[in-house]
């Protein structure tokens, strides 16, 4: 049963380990967009951007609604952001770290 959360964890991950993923998300916190909205403003290919929205889809990261012809998409859970928001974080202190060592470097 253990290994079944672990997998549910890894494959959760997993929909966030691209960076046009990632950039959707972004976009869509400022709320529902359209297919076509989005791609002109990511400026990816429709069908690149259509494989990125199901896989966000099916994880539960993101909703979606048919109107008329038009696919909207909206996040599904905010809460995606507490999760987004300390890997950032972690990534800066990374940064700053990798910085430092890097001006100790120059000194040398």
């Amino acid at each position: 049963m253990e290994d079944l959360a672990y997998k549910i964890q890894a494959d959760f991950m997993k929909a966030l380990s691209h960076p046009v993923r990632l950039q959707i998300i972004e976009f869509l916190r400022k709320g529902e967009q359209n297919v076509g909205t989005i791609v002109k403003a990511l400026g990816i290919q429709q069908s690149s951007l259509s494989r990125h929205l199901t896989i966000l889809r099916e994880s539960g990261i993101l909703a979606a609604r048919q109107q008329g012809l038009l696919i909207y998409y909206k996040i599904d859970d905010e809460e995606i952001f507490k999760v987004l928001k300390p890997v950032r974080v972690l990534l800066c202190k990374r940064l700053r770290k990798t910085e430092g060592a890097l001006r100790s470097l120059e000194r040398e």
